[in-house]
């Protein structure tokens, strides 16, 4: 679609995973037609299109992992892999006629407020063009973090991480080392280890793995659902009730959570019979403190006899020798990271400049903030889909995306109720009160009270990611948008003419 010079659209949304479709399509039913979808890749999808390793699939069963206003009674098995959540998105996107509004290939390069103009100048790798409102739907998955490893530069060979798969790369007889033991770690290990001469796994920290439960969906329960939605949407609400129910362990009362341990602890014991093995991979946290993890093949793989596991961190490269913190080393032909993302410390950040004239990455120096998830004070019509403290930690963030995406509905409402050239903007008393609220409220759960460093923490060891109790409470405190909590905007009086003209 080819962009005008000095274009100017109502509201410019950036991104097109499971946030920017969804927004998408609320604008659509609130009337809003005047929209734009900026994507850097050349399709849709978001992480569901950047994570392609090998055994990529989703640990929220498919049902509860799907938009309510678009159900999918085709799954075909109980957890999703990432071709079929993928082709989802692409569905969407058809379906709602999104596609018209979608510029691939536009990589956002700066957003700089417009006090005189109560608009942002965008800045893209297209071109450029001003908007109303923007909502920044990039995701706090989007970009990938290897760690600054001594050496790492000089390796002779093959080097990526998970979320940049090289499918071209041949693993088969390779002897390859996996730095990481996250989501995406246990996926890939077993399914990359009957290809590989050897593999070794640089582990810092074990994880929790409780058996993934997966299976086919039947042809008949298929039809089932499409012919009788209401059961689709039964099940939905079932999946989504037990995890409600499991929130008050992870929230209020972690000490609960030891039974849940001694599960975990039977799985691992039903693979790894090495008793020295098991103690290796035995987290000495309380479980859930960093994510719980879902696989029922992680262990077996890991009992081959052709697989290492390295209690230590990767501390430095020489040449093609990988050297653990422990002093271990391991000779590999390739590296993958499965190190995780830049969450505390999202990149868009750097490229949005607020009031003051400082971007978001300095206002958030001191940790993410946002009122209801959403608004950062100085940012003036700038919301984010999944901002600080809306993470979870046992469900589903569709559920999260759809309460922000009402909250965005309200706020386009209330600036057309407003009319005319206005702006709403966080106060900061408000930006500061609700976050003392949920901070307040994390100081039980089990994310900061269960003896472990996880990526939920920032780098001051405040947890800016996680909400701190049901999608139930969120939904209510997002439900609409409360003007006292803003600073109204409006065109200086001396530049109104100018502006109207």
């Amino acid at each position: 679609m080819a962009q005008q010079e000095h274009e100017h659209v109502r509201v410019a949304v950036v991104g097109s995973g499971f946030g920017g479709l969804g927004a998408a399509v609320r604008l659509r039913r609130e009337g809003v037609t005047d929209f734009v979808v900026l994507e850097r890749a050349d399709s849709v999808g978001g992480t569901w299109r950047d994570n392609s390793y090998p055994g990529c699939a989703c640990d929220v069963p498919s049902h509860l992992y799907s938009f309510s206003f678009a159900p999918n009674p085709d799954w075909p098995r109980t957890f999703s892999g990432q071709q079929h959540i993928r082709a989802y998105l692409e569905h969407v996107a058809d379906v709602f006629r999104l596609r018209p509004h979608i510029r691939f290939n536009s990589e956002v390069q700066r957003m700089t407020w417009s006090g005189e103009r109560l608009c942002w100048d965008i800045e893209t790798s297209s071109g450029s063009l001003s908007a109303d409102i923007v909502v920044s739907a990039t995701g706090p998955l989007s970009e990938p973090k290897i760690p600054d490893i001594p050496g790492l530069d000089s390796f002779p060979g093959k080097v990526f991480h998970s979320a940049r798969w090289d499918h071209d790369y041949d693993l088969r007889g390779k002897r390859v080392a996996m730095v990481g033991t996250g989501a995406s770690a246990i996926q890939i290990v077993p399914a990359i280890q009957p290809l590989t001469e050897r593999l070794t796994l640089f582990q810092r920290t074990p994880p929790w793995v409780m058996p993934r439960v997966d299976r086919a969906i039947s042809g008949a329960e298929r039809a089932l659902h499409r012919a009788l939605p209401f059961t689709a949407q039964a099940r939905r609400g079932l999946l989504w009730g037990i995890r409600e129910l499991q929130v008050q362990a992870f929230t209020k009362r972690p000490n609960e959570l030891g039974m849940v341990e001694q599960l975990a602890k039977r799985n691992m014991a039903r693979s790894i019979k090495d008793p020295d093995l098991r103690a290796k991979l035995t987290p000495d946290y309380r479980i859930g403190c960093k994510r719980i993890l879902l696989s029922s093949d992680y262990y077996p793989a890991l009992a081959q006899p052709d697989v290492d596991v390295v209690a230590s961190g990767l501390s430095e490269v020489r040449g093609s020798t990988l050297v653990a913190a422990d002093g271990g080393e391991a000779e590999v032909d390739a590296i993958i990271f499965g190190t995780g993302f830049h969450v505390t410390d999202m990149p868009i950040a750097e490229r949005v400049v607020g009031a003051d004239g400082r971007t978001l990455a300095e206002a958030w120096k001191t940790g993410m903030k946002a009122l209801r998830g959403a608004s950062a004070a100085g940012f003036p019509n700038w919301m984010t889909i999944i901002g600080p403290n809306t993470g979870l930690g046992n469900s589903s963030m569709i559920l999260m995306i759809e309460s922000q995406l009402n909250y965005l509905a309200d706020f386009v409402r209330q600036l057309n109720v407003l009319g005319g050239r206005a702006a709403l903007d966080a106060r900061p008393g408000a930006v500061q009160a609700w976050n003392d609220q949920v901070q307040e409220r994390m100081r039980r759960t089990v994310w900061n009270t269960g003896g472990c460093t996880s990526w939920y923490l920032d780098a001051s060891g405040r947890n800016t990611t996680i909400w701190p109790g049901t999608t139930t409470e969120f939904r209510r405190a997002t439900r609409r948008v409360d003007l006292s909590e803003y600073d109204v905007l409006r065109v200086p009086a001396e530049q109104k003419a100018e502006v109207d003209a």
